[in-house]
């Protein structure tokens, strides 16, 4: 089909009818997107200091943020002081390697804005905040979601979910999947246990709360069988949750489990 050079006269009625309703639903949207700003000015993501464009950071966020890139541990995703070539991995996936194959996150939790744009989709109900996160997880994991049949949420347990209202790891993977084309699947794998939550745990306490917390639905084993998955979620702290939640997937028949996360935890040394 051609398209009209924007310096192209109209030559009859319909293609102007066609170009004035483009014009006008352009200027529709503008004006929208005017009047809300001027209702809600836009803010920091992280700190609320006002910004040219909404679902951005402030220059001092930015700065602020330790965004995770190579060199990296292959299968950890943990970030090397220094680039000593590919496929290298840390000391500590050597010695305790994880259930799940590979892991990639977006920055480090600990430092940074990374631990305020994480409380404030998950506690604050800022949802709309899964849109700009879930861009940057798509960006950071594009050498998994290239090879990926499907991403699966870690879920929330019924009492929890209910509490809460929405498990911010589904948004994050329904833009994920919305960003790179790879269907998610937010009912195949389930809690069954009501977990404590996992703050102020040690490792060992950590990983005994999350024994025996995940199951597959009735119809999600059939679902996930041989098929090449990708676990999303928020944050990933000591790796109890993650590990317990693929070693169900791997248990069920999933050919490879690897890892999706906006922000996790890293241990200098690591």
């Amino acid at each position: 089909m051609a398209v009209s050079s924007p310096h192209a006269r109209p030559d009859d009625d319909e293609s102007s009818s066609i170009a004035g309703g483009g014009s006008w639903r352009a200027r529709l949207t503008a004006m929208r997107s005017h009047l809300l700003d001027l209702i809600y000015p836009p803010n920091c993501m992280a700190c609320h200091t006002p910004t040219s464009a909404p679902h951005t950071l402030c220059p001092r966020c930015w700065n602020q943020a330790r965004f995770i890139e190579r060199p990296y541990c292959e299968r950890l995703g943990t970030p090397f002081a220094v680039d000593l070539g590919e496929g290298l991995l840390s000391p500590k996936a050597l010695s305790d390697p994880p259930v799940f194959n590979r892991a990639r996150a977006v920055m480090r939790f600990e430092d940074g804005p990374a631990r305020q744009l994480i409380h404030q989709l998950k506690y604050n109900d800022h949802m709309d905040m899964a849109d700009p996160m879930g861009l940057w997880m798509t960006r950071s994991g594009a050498d998994l979601l290239k090879d990926a049949d499907v991403l699966i949420p870690i879920p929330l347990h019924r009492l929890r979910l209910a509490a809460r209202r929405f498990n911010q790891s589904a948004l994050l993977a329904r833009v994920i999947s919305r960003q790179s084309g790879v269907s998610y699947d937010a009912d195949a794998l389930i809690r069954i246990k009501a977990t404590t939550p996992q703050i102020g745990l040690s490792r060992q306490a950590r990983a005994d709360n999350v024994q025996g917390a995940f199951a597959l639905s009735p119809e999600g084993e059939m679902r996930i069988l041989n098929k090449k998955i990708i676990l999303i979620d928020d944050v990933l702290t000591t790796g109890s949750t993650i590990n317990a939640a693929a070693r169900t997937l791997l248990r069920a028949g999933a050919q490879n489990v690897d890892v999706l996360v906006f922000a996790r935890v890293v241990h200098e040394g690591v």
